[in-house]
């Protein structure tokens, strides 16, 4: 495909490195002269520089031979001009954009977004995905990282392996034989710096971080066979009341059982915080000052999710709040090049609008009729959910028949409703929901299987 991207920010910049990878055609677009020479040297892209959003701009990227335009700026306005003028002008057949104000999202005004009015096929909000990620995390604590698959049936779980994980030392063809029944599938492994697809006979170490896909009743087992048993959360202290944070408090303001408390230090945006919660405890002023902690409750909190605008203000205060003795802390980070200082500082896991985003761009993207994509470490892999169409390479085969590259494996299958661990004489038929891991060299692979073969016609 030929694919504009607006935007050379960090969404933009990991939207092009891994849709190149692919063998895309792809141009990225940035007023930054800077972001895009760097573009121009690190990647297989065309960079050019300019607004996104003035035809000119988008004529000389191709955009009458363009098939997909992605609208990732940092402004709303430059994203919802730059689709109404590829569909206008160059009648580019689909149109992402990124929005993130509040008030273009709100439920009553979804006809907005339809050709007539504003041509955007798919709207991308970066603030809704990473508050959903961070509930999320609050479902399991004791992981690194989390996200459901299949309607919520089944959950991958990111897992930091220590000295008291039970299972060290043992091949992983073993799991099965030990623990009957269980549906957990352990599909990457991250070793000294180096994530991969483990083999059956490999082993498990501490100090791995071990990516397992278990159905959603198998998930509290999983935990306690890895050494990590879950534990509820009741008490949650929230650091940042903007965007994400206040959309984070309003899910967990209506959860029963949930005593919340959140930190704000901008005065306006704590007022407008107690007006919108009816059970949380809003606080104004600063979230990493160790009076206010101990007021909100940080040493005795089940979890303390930092999330305000600035990641060192994050990291520091969940630093903090981990020394004040918080159970499970959490820092929001953009910048990547942080994201390696949080293991060492004791901080429990880390929530990437980047990584969330992209994964939720790359959903409409794969081809094939995929449901769903989660974008694993720096992108490194993926976890696709597709339907299984008649007359794919994946209808009508049993696992050990099908011909999945090296870095690729099936992770779960759902038939008539039922989840199924896969095993070798598992059958895949047409009309299945399965689930894929695959390293980021093996995805093109991956979807070539998903979709139907032009003998079929």
């Amino acid at each position: 495909m030929r694919i504009i991207i607006c935007g050379a920010g960090q969404v933009g910049w990991q939207i092009a490195r891994q849709l190149s990878r692919e063998r895309h055609d792809i141009v990225l677009i940035d007023r930054d002269e800077r972001l895009i020479q760097q573009a121009n040297d690190a990647l297989d892209v065309q960079g050019i520089t300019g607004h996104a959003s003035h035809p000119d701009v988008l004529e000389s990227a191709g955009a009458e031979d363009c098939d997909l335009l992605i609208a990732a700026t940092a402004s709303d306005e430059v994203n919802i001009v730059a689709c109404e003028v590829a569909h206008a002008l160059f009648s580019v057949p689909r149109r992402f954009a990124r929005l993130r104000g509040h008030a273009y999202l709100l439920p009553q005004y979804a006809d907005l977004y339809q050709a007539q009015n504003l041509p955007i096929d798919v709207v991308i909000s970066p603030e809704q995905e990473v508050a959903l990620a961070a509930l999320s995390r609050l479902d399991v604590p004791t992981t690194l990282d989390t996200e459901t698959f299949m309607e919520g049936r089944v959950r991958l779980l990111a897992m930091a392996l220590t000295e008291n994980c039970p299972i060290l030392n043992t091949p992983l063809r073993h799991l099965d034989q030990t623990f009957f029944g269980l549906r957990a599938v352990v599909v990457g492994l991250r070793r000294a710096g180096r994530f991969f697809a483990p083999e059956p006979n490999d082993q498990l170490h501490a100090g791995d971080h071990a990516y397992v896909v278990a159905a959603v009743e198998d998930v509290a087992r999983t935990l306690d066979i890895f050494g990590l048993p879950s534990r509820p959360v009741e008490r949650v202290v929230l650091i940042g009341g903007g965007n994400i944070g206040l959309a984070v408090a309003r899910a967990l303001d209506a959860r029963p059982g949930i005593s919340l408390k959140l930190i704000e230090r901008d005065r306006d945006r704590a007022e407008a915080a107690a007006e919108a919660l009816r059970r949380t405890v809003v606080l104004h002023g600063d979230g990493m000052a160790a009076d206010l902690m101990a007021e909100a409750g940080v040493p005795r909190a089940d979890a303390v999710l930092t999330l305000t605008a600035d990641d060192r203000t994050n990291l520091l205060a969940a630093v903090r709040a981990k020394q004040a003795g918080a159970r499970m802390v959490d820092a929001l980070i953009n910048d990547t090049t942080l994201m390696p200082l949080a293991a060492n500082l004791g901080i429990d896991g880390l929530i990437s609008p980047r990584a969330v985003t992209v994964s939720s761009i790359l959903r409409h993207i794969r081809r094939g009729r995929v449901r769903d994509v989660y974008a694993l470490g720096d992108s490194e892999a993926e976890l696709i959910e597709a339907q299984v169409l008649p007359g794919s390479a994946l209808a009508g085969q049993r696992v050990r028949e099908i011909q999945l590259p090296r870095g690729a494996l099936v992770a779960a299958v759902e038939k008539q409703g039922v989840i199924l661990k896969p095993r070798p004489d598992t059958r895949i038929d047409q009309g299945d929901l399965v689930l894929i891991f695959a390293l980021s060299g093996d995805i093109e692979e991956v979807e070539r299987l998903l979709q139907v073969s032009a003998d079929w016609f």
